[in-house]
């Protein structure tokens, strides 16, 4: 388990304690981050009792049942379900991790659950992202060609030129990698940290880009690339089990081949 800071804000009191329904069966205790900014309180920590009998097994179920039964003040992301869209993001018992797909059964004790370390805090568990979107929009993160597209209008590729994007275009920007990496936390004003340098590998090795110049031209920057130093925080908390560190490193590479 990678375990990390508290989000900011995060001078956390004991909160309120909401117990199971009179007749529950086997409860599982949920301990989650509560803060509202408008309300000029500090953060806390409330408990929820939650009756697993009638519960489905994922944290994202167990999240709901406390929002639709229990307490309907919390707030939190969440759309498909299915680990596509990345929206319930989450730190779980020390480690980010999409909500739904995070098994209950694979947390020991209380479930501890806290937003994204080291972002602001819009409320409760929905983290500000408006940073990182905007990282994302500055790599221009689409096909770049000056070549006509093909008279049939797709621009095709050879099956080894399309397998170097597997490993890449799996990634569904949810920041569980660049809000576990330590460099991001001190420079994520500057570092675009490891989803958004992934991002840009994918276009960088797609052979129907013709862009790779220009891209590497937004990179060369002292804190843009270089801030990462290879911790790998952000490959062993992937949801979707990508290795953005790697990526990192062959942009490195490629930096290195223009250069020299």
């Amino acid at each position: 388990m990678v375990e990390f800071a508290l989000p900011k804000n995060s001078r956390v009191k004991k909160g309120r304690h909401h117990a199971a329904p009179a007749g529950a069966g086997k409860t599982r205790r949920l301990r989650i981050y509560r803060y509202d900014p408008d309300s000029g309180e500090n953060p806390r920590l409330d408990s929820y009792d939650v009756d697993m009998t009638s519960c489905g097994p994922m944290v994202l179920d167990a999240l709901i049942k406390v929002k639709s039964e229990m307490d309907s003040t919390l707030t939190f992301r969440r759309s498909c379900r299915e680990g596509i869209c990345g929206s319930c993001a989450m730190n779980v018992d020390g480690t980010n991790t999409l909500a739904c797909t995070k098994p209950l059964d694979e947390v020991r004790g209380d479930v501890k659950i806290y937003p994204l370390p080291h972002m602001a805090v819009v409320k409760d568990l929905v983290p500000d992202m408006a940073n990182f979107y905007a990282q994302y929009a500055l790599i221009e993160p689409w096909l770049k060609a000056d070549t006509p597209a093909p008279a049939n209008g797709e621009r095709l590729q050879s099956q080894d030129d399309r397998a170097k994007l597997d490993g890449l275009y799996e990634c569904i920007l949810c920041a569980c990698c660049s809000t576990a990496c330590p460099s991001y936390w001190w420079n994520g004003e500057r570092y675009l940290g490891p989803a958004i340098l992934l991002q840009t590998y994918r276009w960088l090795v797609d052979s129907r880009d013709e862009a790779a110049g220009e891209r590497l031209d937004t990179l060369e920057d002292p804190f843009r690339l270089y801030r990462c130093h290879t911790i790998m925080n952000c490959t062993k908390t992937c949801p979707k089990g990508l290795n953005p560190a790697q990526a990192i490193g062959e942009i490195k590479k490629l930096m290195l081949q223009r250069s020299g």
